[in-house]
């Protein structure tokens, strides 16, 4: 007879903060990532643990690897998720605020441009962003007017360059704000990352997800104390 062997689980996270929070987490329960992306060329990772591996991806890539099952779980920031969600809805789960990559979305302009008077009620601003409906609900509800222009990097050189008005961001130490001669202006909302699950795996593999999502749900917990 033969013996049936454990499915491995995959799990979909990005390069930077996110993979290098992840790492004490997995630590904390026991698994060790025994390869680095910053090293290592291969873009499926093993782990000490045969049955979890680790599929590295482009931040915004990571909703989607989950949602059409190509990674049972993933770990994204909630502003990847928010536009993820807003243009893909439905099978993802989401079910554990890790509380790391601890970040925030904020616009931010050149030193010497008037925001207060450029978002007068009726007015029209010129924004770039990659975070296209954030940036619409947040303007909406101040009642401004925007055209979005959507790049998805060097955004200092947007209101530099005569590009924008304004640009809607991740912020962190807003070092790169200042180097570039930029100020925050407003603070739209904070951003942190998520454990998100495949709703179908989720199902299926129940039993093989679950130690999984519940020995993240735990080792997260120091992050919140």
């Amino acid at each position: 007879m033969n013996k049936i062997t454990e499915p491995v689980i995959t799990l979909a996270l990005s390069k930077g903060r996110i993979f290098d929070d992840t790492v004490p987490l997995l630590a904390e329960v026991g698994i060790q990532v025994t390869e680095s992306p910053d090293t290592s060329r291969k873009l499926i990772l093993p782990t000490s643990d045969p049955h979890l591996r680790l599929l590295v991806v482009r931040a915004s890539d990571v909703p989607t690897y989950v949602q059409y099952g190509a990674a049972d779980i993933g770990i994204a920031g909630k502003d990847v998720l928010y536009e993820h969600v807003k243009e893909h809805p439905g099978g993802l789960y989401q079910p554990i605020d890790l509380d790391i990559a601890k970040c925030h979305l904020a616009v931010a302009v050149r030193k010497d441009f008037d925001y207060e008077a450029a978002v007068k009620q009726g007015a029209r601003l010129r924004v770039a962003t990659k975070y296209v409906n954030v940036a619409r609900e947040h303007f909406a509800n101040k009642g401004v007017y925007v055209d979005i222009i959507k790049l998805y990097g060097s955004m200092e050189l947007a209101p530099l360059v005569g590009l924008a008005d304004a640009i809607l961001d991740v912020v962190s130490t807003g070092s790169t704000l200042r180097a570039n001669d930029l100020v925050e202006v407003e603070y739209v909302k904070a951003v942190s990352s998520r454990l998100i699950v495949n709703q179908a795996s989720l199902k299926t593999r129940t039993q093989y997800l679950q130690p999984f999502i519940d020995a993240f749900a735990k080792a997260s917990q120091g992050n919140k104390a």
